[in-house]
């Protein structure tokens, strides 16, 4: 039997994305100021509270660390990650702002820079993984995904 030589990971966090693409067919990034994938470029994002509703912590990650308020629209993808000794379930959602006029993203709380960046120069900057076929898809599929039917906040269908 082969034993595993890495450092075991803690355990699973739960974590969001709210992935936010405006009239202007830009998308709302932000730079990551801490591990992991320091440096990288997300959407806004983070851990889930106790007691904290996915839709409620997609807002209030996306309102500190850029400033701006939004509504969740549908779950626009669900990822694993274990990378640099952190193991997190994400699940990113499509919003959009509650008022177009507040559009001046602010970078506050644990990132370095938060700005609108234009969907067909997204590959001018360093992603997370995974993110550029996610924000491809969609800002495609604006509409898609799975939603918040019954306006709950805890059951996500089709």
């Amino acid at each position: 039997m082969q034993h595993n030589t890495n450092p075991p990971f803690p355990e699973p966090m739960i974590g969001v994305g709210g992935l936010l693409v405006n009239r202007q067919n830009q998308v709302l990034l932000i730079k990551r100021d801490k591990p992991p994938a320091q440096g990288l470029w997300s959407v806004p994002g983070g851990k889930l509270e106790a007691g904290e509703s996915l839709i409620e912590c997609c807002q209030r990650e996306v309102k500190e660390e850029t400033g701006l308020e939004v509504n969740v629209l549908s779950i626009a993808a669900v990822v694993e990650r274990r990378i640099e000794n952190f193991h997190y379930v994400i699940v990113d959602f499509l919003t959009e702002l509650v008022d177009e006029q507040n559009n001046i993203p602010i970078a506050a709380s644990d990132v370095s820079e938060a700005r609108w960046v234009e969907l067909e120069k997204i590959g001018d900057y360093p992603l997370v993984t995974g993110l550029s076929e996610i924000i491809q898809r969609a800002a495609i599929n604006q509409c898609g995904g799975l939603s918040d039917k019954d306006l709950t906040g805890t059951d996500f269908i089709l």
